[in-house]
């Protein structure tokens, strides 16, 4: 384990605000993956703040809900009366929903975010600093038959190790009870079996050293004891036949949950060899690396077979007869949909609502993975028994985690494949589905398109659009990453240079035929597949004005754009029975695009006799048309409020003359 303190850093930070080492030593373990994923563990550090009334008051500042400690800034501690906290310890008995409405009362500021379910634990460590993390090695090594011993036996009397219990208030009674007699400089940490380990100290450095020391210590523990047996690793290639049967899933898994989901096949060499495993089913059903994470993964992954649907329904009925077993009057069951599969002899599969999710699911469905082969090696992996993990999954505070309280954003779930999509109208489509919540797959030819600056939602693919095989192989890149394709925008085009008839070249004619209508068809053709097995099936179309209203000059293009037209009636026509719509938009005199450079339109401007701004503003309605504006007409037609449109064709020119 990597010690990451720097004095340097740590020094600026101190000067930015008086909590600035607790935000710089939290940041240092929230970057490490191998202590703390995705909004796990916590941290705190005991000052004083003034009140209105001049009053020093002794508070907790601990880490507030929502927050990561891998970001964490100043506002994510709010300031928690300490005397209340050690009070409500000194309690015999509280529930949680009676515990976290005391929490929000001994706030100092009732508009901070909601302490810590561990708060009260941490007052009750007389050290200035605490750290809490998820430790990979330390669980890994707990989750084992003989995991106490093996612990004592790795860190004798420097930390004390404490059988498992529900985190929150039952939890700071149990360490209260433990260490009412302990002399706490005697020991570097509490380790919590099959939870986490506990450091602290007055001094933020010490109390981090010392959690990279233990954590070290049970890392070295566990290389040289399962040396001999690494995880397991293979190769497998996904193929077309595997994309059209995940995309089936995801739609099977959808049903599952209520609603569209993503699905992500992993086939990296690490998932791959795990699903070669013999036992892998057996295995990956046992539990969790932490009773935390089944409010993101569930108890329990799904086995899949050669016959993965059949898997699917075999899982919701274990989930069912979990529920039966360990549920009480007050539980209301979640959705019977799997959050991680594995998928005999190809690799892992993740199931999630949003991109953010499917994240978090990957990255605990890895480290979990490698955990479960190095337990095996060590003995054996025994995660807690499931109604431990099903108290953790069903309770109330874990699960209003996952609350956000608002409605599903219109395009969650939904995958949308893109072409033209570096710049330009395409683009705009990009940034328009993503902002209401898709995840999009975005195909261009530009140079360096996969380095492009996206973020977690967009997969950039660099294909050629009138190459067949290249489509194919960035679709099985797209259905590999999310599961499906719900929505096509076919908008990769070019303006063909403008020549009359009678002047035509051939290699123009034949470049806009390729472009603006081949490689139409040969996109709808390779995803149709995929569309009939999504959510809501939609196309859209982007052919021109031009379809309705030519320019002399422009055949090549013109012409192109109106066979595009009708085989997009065509396709309305052909697909309706398998509930695909197809629309189509008609842009003109769209400026923000890469072929209007500020001398092209200054040229044509003057042309015109106008300035600028005329020439963009000659229209009806005297507005300028923005790729922005053409892309919100694209989302709208995809979406719900044109669910019974099809074949319907759409001018987007703020009012042309002609078209009109």
């Amino acid at each position: 384990m990597q010690n990451r303190w720097n004095q340097a850093t740590a020094e600026r930070f101190a000067a930015e605000s008086t909590l600035g080492l607790r935000v710089y030593s939290s940041n240092l373990l929230g970057q490490d993956a191998d202590l703390v994923l995705h909004g796990g563990g916590n941290t705190s550090v005991k000052g004083s703040v003034q009140t209105v009334f001049g009053d020093s008051e002794p508070v907790l500042f601990v880490k507030g809900s929502g927050w990561d400690l891998r970001i964490i800034e100043a506002p994510g501690f709010p300031a928690v009366r300490l005397k209340y906290l050690l009070q409500l310890g000194q309690l015999p008995s509280l529930s949680d929903s009676e515990m976290m409405r005391q929490l929000r009362l001994a706030l100092l500021d009732p508009g901070a975010p909601t302490p810590s379910v561990e708060a009260i634990l941490h007052a009750l460590i007389p050290h200035k600093y605490v750290d809490h993390s998820h430790a990979d090695a330390v669980v890994t090594i707990s989750n084992t038959p003989n995991g106490e011993a093996l612990l004592k036996e790795i860190y004798g009397d420097d930390v004390l190790i404490l059988p498992y219990i529900m985190p929150g208030f039952i939890l700071a009674r149990q360490v209260a009870e433990a260490t009412r007699t302990l002399d706490w400089s005697s020991i570097k940490g509490i380790v919590l079996l099959h939870h986490g380990i506990f450091t602290f100290h007055d001094d933020p450095k010490t109390s981090y050293d010392n959690m990279i020391e233990l954590v070290t210590r049970a890392e070295a523990y566990l290389q040289q004891a399962t040396a001999q047996s690494p995880p397991a690793r293979a190769d497998y290639q996904t193929n077309a036949a595997d994309a059209l049967q995940l995309s089936g899933l995801r739609q099977a898994a959808g049903k599952l949950f209520g609603g569209p989901i993503l699905a992500s096949l992993d086939a990296s060499e690490a998932a791959t060899g795990f699903a070669c495993l013999e036992n892998c089913g057996e295995l990956a059903t046992r539990g969790p690396l932490t009773p935390d994470h089944t409010i993101h993964t569930k108890a329990f992954a799904a086995i899949l077979g050669d016959y993965p649907l059949a898997g699917l329904r075999e899982f919701k009925q274990s989930y069912q007869d979990y529920f039966s077993a360990h549920a009480g009057p007050e539980h209301k069951s979640l959705d019977c949909m799997p959050r991680y599969a594995v998928w005999e002899n190809r690799g892992m599969l993740y199931f999630a609502a949003n991109s953010k999710r499917l994240g978090i699911i990957r990255d605990i469905s890895t480290h979990t993975l490698a955990t479960i082969q190095r337990g095996e090696a060590l003995g054996g992996w025994t995660a807690l028994p499931r109604q431990d993990l099903f108290e953790v999954e069903y309770w109330e505070l874990e699960q209003a985690k996952l609350k956000t309280g608002t409605a599903r954003p219109e395009f969650e779930g939904k995958v949308v494949l893109i072409t033209g999509a570096a710049s330009g109208i395409g683009k705009a489509c990009v940034e328009e589905f993503v902002a209401r919540g898709a995840v999009v797959v975005a195909l261009d030819i530009a140079a360096a398109f996969e380095q492009s600056a996206f973020n977690e939602s967009v997969l950039p693919v660099l294909c050629d659009v009138t190459d067949g095989d290249a489509i194919n192989a960035a679709l099985l890149k797209g259905v590999s990453a999310f599961g499906g394709i719900d929505i096509l925008v076919s908008n990769a085009g070019i303006f063909s240079e403008s020549q009359a008839i009678e002047s035509m070249q051939d290699s123009n004619w034949e470049q806009s035929m390729a472009l603006n209508l081949g490689s139409h068809m040969k996109v709808m053709r390779a995803v149709l597949p995929y569309l009939k097995n999504g959510f809501d099936p939609a196309v859209v179309i982007v052919a021109s004005k031009n379809v309705p209203a030519p320019g002399p000059g422009a055949a090549a293009y013109s012409a192109a754009k109106a066979g595009l037209t009708q085989m997009a009636r065509v396709a309305a026509l052909e697909l309706g029975a398998s509930g695909i719509r197809v629309n189509t938009v008609h842009p003109n005199a769209v400026y923000d695009t890469a072929i209007w450079t500020d001398v092209v339109l200054a040229s044509r401007a003057a042309h015109y006799g106008l300035s600028v701004e005329e020439y963009k503003t000659a229209n009806v309605l005297k507005k300028e048309v923005t790729s922005a504006d053409v892309a919100t007409a694209i989302a709208v037609l995809a979406g719900a409020s044109f669910s019974k449109t099809t074949g319907a064709q759409v001018p987007i020119d703020a009012g042309n003359e002609r078209v009109i």
